[in-house]
């Protein structure tokens, strides 16, 4: 496997047609002739599983901030930790500081790992009740929302913020390293 391959591989994202989770949403009912007792209260059992698949998306969103917060927690001490210990020029000698160099880029790549698998299974989560809502009523998020802001397209309507989180654990590794390559000139 080349680089390239190798780096698409872990850094792209690919997204499952709309009509293979379609196909996996809906159980296929040998009831050919339904009375509409049975699909009122289908309907019902459907509102159901969309509000509770609605709470686990806001669930999984809240456990994305909260761990958000805690890496933004843990740099911001780093950060303070460095500049409390910094005296100028290093007492060892500049290559020692290659181990926690190494030490806070892993932990910046475990950071952006983590935001991109929580904007992953968002996005498939959103999808389901995208699917969900074709047999509610009405569609607030699949259609409405989603067209309001512009499906995404126009960034003055709307810019996905999973999009501006990855680029935090990015910007404090190149931080960490322009820091490294300063302690290093000095």
């Amino acid at each position: 496997m080349d680089r390239a391959s190798m780096l698409r591989k872990y850094f792209a994202t690919r997204v499952t047609p709309i009509e293979q989770v379609r196909q996996t949403v809906w159980k296929s009912l040998d009831n050919s002739n339904p009375s509409d007792e049975n699909k009122e209260f289908e309907r019902i059992i459907i509102l159901e599983q969309y509000k509770l698949y609605v709470e686990m998306a806001d669930r999984i969103s809240a456990r994305r901030s909260l761990t958000n917060t805690f890496f933004l927690s843990l740099n911001t001490a780093i950060f303070a930790s460095i500049a409390a210990l910094w005296t100028g020029k290093a007492a060892t000698q500049p290559w020692v500081l290659v181990f926690p160099l190494l030490a806070l880029l892993t932990q910046c790549f475990a950071w952006f790992f983590v935001v991109r698998a929580y904007r992953q299974l968002n996005s498939a989560k959103y999808t389901v009740i995208g699917l969900l809502e074709e047999r509610l009523p009405a569609s607030p998020y699949w259609r409405a929302e989603w067209a309001a802001l512009g499906e995404g397209k126009d960034k003055t309507k709307y810019w996905p913020m999973t999009h501006l989180e990855q680029w935090i654990p990015v910007l404090f590794a190149l931080t960490y390293i322009g820091g490294f390559v300063a302690a290093l000139a000095s």
